[in-house]
């Protein structure tokens, strides 16, 4: 039996641009924004659905204003508590970034993972954190310590890699040796420096490791903190590099695609990468090295 799973990605603008607003009114206004399509999501059959990278906020890492702590939360918490109800009304699972707090002071650039009942079914903690000119976030978050786990949905077994992660083939081969069959890769990402690598790196993981990616970016721009132009081409790309949907640079929008996960099987039937392997010769990635 074929199997078919209906991917969907949400793509958005912030709506209160605002560095003094009060953080639980920004919260409250990105939430009520993405209501209406997650449930368009629900409506057009979407069984997993992943939101962009902070999405009940701005990208507020290129100022040092520790008042944006304030916009942390436990991981689950409140907020996938809100979203849970909404992915067992729709029997659509959902990747949900997060920004965590795990204690006083110590912070996470977080996604959690919900089913399609709305259990809670873990977490990852994003790996790589930038630290540059217009990219504070080592200011923010604290490096993930959990790895690179998948998770067993109803649908597929899915894993996460978020916004900087995407430039590491490591964690990306990991989580295809760990059962991915789906990576999301919600982010927060600008015109100029990276863009040309948008659609170059993450079809090259979904090919090295034989799987389909979904990844989704913020649209709009933001003032105060003016990093430049979110420019959105959320998409979903198969195992053979080939784009299934795409959306808009300036819209917000929910992105759907069909993933037929029977590919997997086919394509690594005939690129064995993970047959060819050879760990025994790659202990110098795991050095500090130069």
């Amino acid at each position: 039996m074929t199997r078919i799973v209906r991917g969907g990605l949400i793509q958005a603008s912030n709506v209160i641009n605002d560095a003094n607003a009060p953080i639980d009114r920004v919260r409250q206004a990105m939430f009520d924004k993405h209501l209406p399509l997650i449930e368009e999501a629900g409506r057009r059959g979407v069984q997993i659905l992943g939101l962009q990278e902070m999405f009940n906020g701005p990208y507020f890492c290129p100022s040092q204003d520790s008042r944006w702590c304030d916009l942390a939360e436990p991981v689950p918490g409140p907020t996938t508590e809100r979203l849970a109800v909404l992915a067992k009304k729709y029997a659509m699972a959902m990747v949900v970034p997060v920004y965590e707090r795990e204690m006083p002071g110590v912070y996470y650039n977080t996604a959690a993972v919900l089913d399609a009942d709305g259990s809670y079914l873990g977490k990852y903690r994003k790996t790589h954190i930038p630290h540059t000119s217009g990219f504070w976030e080592k200011y923010f978050f604290k490096p993930g310590n959990l790895g690179f786990p998948t998770f067993v949905t109803r649908y597929a077994r899915i894993g996460v890699y978020i916004c900087y992660d995407r430039h590491f083939p490591e964690g990306a081969r990991l989580l295809g040796l760990h059962g991915a069959e789906i990576v999301f890769n919600p982010s927060a990402t600008v015109k100029g420096l990276s863009q040309y690598l948008w659609k170059l790196e993450q079809p090259a993981h979904a090919v090295a490791n034989g799987y389909f990616m979904a990844c989704s970016n913020r649209v709009g721009t933001e003032a105060p903190w003016n990093i430049g132009e979110f420019y959105g081409s959320s998409y979903f790309v198969d195992p053979r590099g080939s784009f299934l949907a795409t959306g808009s640079e300036t819209k917000d929008e929910l992105v759907v695609a069909d993933m037929n996960l029977d590919m997997i099987e086919e394509v690594r039937r005939v690129w064995q990468f993970f047959r060819d392997r050879r760990p025994e010769a790659y202990e110098d990635l795991v050095k500090q090295l130069p």
